[in-house]
């Protein structure tokens, strides 16, 4: 580690404000949902979101020799909705089957804190911020369909809520970077389920957390 760190000295004098990232972004979520309420839905019928990996892209702006600035965005992906609760809806498989559907663009502005001083290659980093998330492309899949009872229009409001990250960086060439981060986002929706007029509802904890490994260029 004392090798690593201090190797970063022949970087020091050449100290760039800005950083762009990419690398990949892993979602795990824990998701948390009231049961689906409205006519003619059994009691326990419930949703989970799939995990999902996606194109992470991060422009970091450096503040002061300890702070910065993170905006983290991930290339929007399709995240699917399985089913939880019964085994069958009626007479139509429910449990473990992909019900539903979405898109979302869910960019996080975050503001770190980095240790040590400059000229360490090696700088662990905590951060907290806000997170916008939108979804879009809502889609009942034909499995969604048949449980609700028909074609069925979905809608799920945006969400805004706090974000933490803790991480590490490690600056291996003057201008370069690898970069390993954990975050935790809260992200809250309600759903609403349209089929010709009968309506379904339930609220959603996604609780999403993140695992970013990228490679950076500074300037």
């Amino acid at each position: 580690f004392a090798i690593l760190a201090g190797s970063g000295a022949a970087f020091a004098a050449d100290v760039d404000s800005n950083d762009l990232r990419l690398g990949l972004y892993s979602v795990f979520y824990y998701t948390s949902a009231d049961d689906i309420t409205g006519p003619y839905v059994p009691p326990g019928v419930n949703l989970k979101a799939e995990n999902v990996e996606t194109l992470y892209i991060g422009y970091v702006r450096r503040l002061s020799p300890h702070f910065e600035a993170e905006l983290a965005l991930g290339w929007p992906p399709m995240t699917k909705t399985e089913g939880s609760g019964p085994a069958t809806v009626g007479s139509v498989p429910y449990n473990g089957v992909v019900v539903s559907t979405a898109r979302w663009f869910a960019p996080t502005l975050l503001f770190n804190y980095k240790f040590f001083d400059e000229d360490a290659a090696i700088r662990p980093y905590i951060g907290v911020g806000v997170n916008y998330t939108n979804f879009y492309d809502r889609n009942s899949t034909a499995a969604g369909n048949a449980a609700l009872g028909g074609p069925s229009k979905i809608t799920l409001p945006s969400s805004i809520g706090p974000s933490a990250t803790f991480g590490v960086s490690y600056r291996f060439a003057p201008h370069w970077g690898l970069f390993a981060s954990y975050s935790f986002t809260q992200v809250n929706s309600k759903l609403t389920a349209d089929t010709e007029g009968v309506i379904r509802t339930t609220h959603i904890k996604f609780a999403p957390q993140a695992l970013v490994i990228s490679v950076g260029y500074s300037f």
